[in-house]
């Protein structure tokens, strides 16, 4: 019983190669002359044409799918190529950003040196600054080499920003005004009306960036953002050297004398260009 089906199942295929061999042999003969098909070829045509789409249809899906496939990689690459140069153009428009940062300091360092055209100055720019001390030093890239000298103010086109403690040949130490261990009490005179009254720097709120000025008299009224600057008085600073804008104004603990909160004029966190202000020789 199983070898007859095995047997009928042989036969079978045999006979259908057999008619698809046929059927191709009247279509090759068809193709030959430009005659009208008779019925039997024309039968045998439309067979061999069923014949043909049912072969050919895995085929032709699957060569539709490797085609889709290949689209969309090639898809997906200009995808990656398109974003690569968006990340290229994103990265120039950031350094020219930065580039104009840096021109936009350097002008205000040059319109810095047309105020100062009456003061011996020398430009700077800051090389170093330890993370553990931010608010209390920097280092400038000037040094006695330059004639840079111990004790000298340090400015930039804000105002005030510390004064020079430690000189080598090619750099030097500024100490900041931020300090917030600042043992020198610095005297500033606050703007009011056409005169001014004075008083003393004696400490830093980095949080708030703001100085507290002590010692004022309790008989004058301060407005808020009356302009801060240096006094001149001692050896420290300058006089006229802008600290900062009165912003609130107080009394001490025994009603004698006002406490002014001072918003500084510098940003000390973005220090880059600075300029020294040099003593004038005799």
């Amino acid at each position: 019983m199983y070898n007859k089906k095995r047997f009928d199942k042989r036969y079978l295929l045999i006979l259908i190669v057999v008619a698809i061999a046929l059927v191709l042999v009247v279509l090759a003969a068809s193709l030959n002359n430009d005659r009208d098909l008779n019925p039997v070829e024309k039968v045998a045509k439309d067979i061999g044409t069923v014949v043909l789409k049912v072969v050919s249809a895995p085929f032709n899906f699957v060569q539709d799918k490797i085609d889709e496939a290949v689209e969309k990689n090639n898809l997906y690459e200009k995808y990656k190529e398109l974003q690569n140069k968006e990340d290229q153009v994103d990265s120039v428009i950031a350094q020219n950003e930065n580039l104009q940062n840096e021109v936009d300091k350097l002008k205000e360092t040059l319109e810095l040196n047309t105020i100062l055209s009456d003061k011996v100055y020398l430009n700077a720019t800051v090389v170093s600054r330890n993370i553990g001390y931010w608010y209390d030093e920097v280092t400038i890239d000037k040094g006695s080499k330059n004639g840079i000298e111990k004790g000298m103010a340090v400015v930039t086109t804000d105002g005030l920003i510390g004064q020079i403690t430690k000189v080598s040949n090619y750099s030097s130490t500024v100490k900041l005004l931020s300090n917030e261990n600042m043992s020198d009490k610095i005297s500033v005179k606050i703007k009011v009306g056409d005169d001014y009254v004075y008083g003393l720097i004696s400490m830093y709120d980095s949080k708030t960036n703001t100085y507290t000025v002590e010692g004022i008299s309790e008989n004058v009224d301060i407005e808020e953002g009356a302009d801060v600057v240096t006094t001149g008085m001692g050896t420290i600073f300058p006089s006229g050297l802008m600290v900062g804008t009165a912003q609130k104004v107080t009394t001490d603990n025994f009603d004698l004398s006002k406490v002014v909160e001072v918003k500084a004029s510098v940003n000390f966190d973005d220090l880059d260009y600075v300029t020294v202000l040099k003593r004038k020789t005799e």
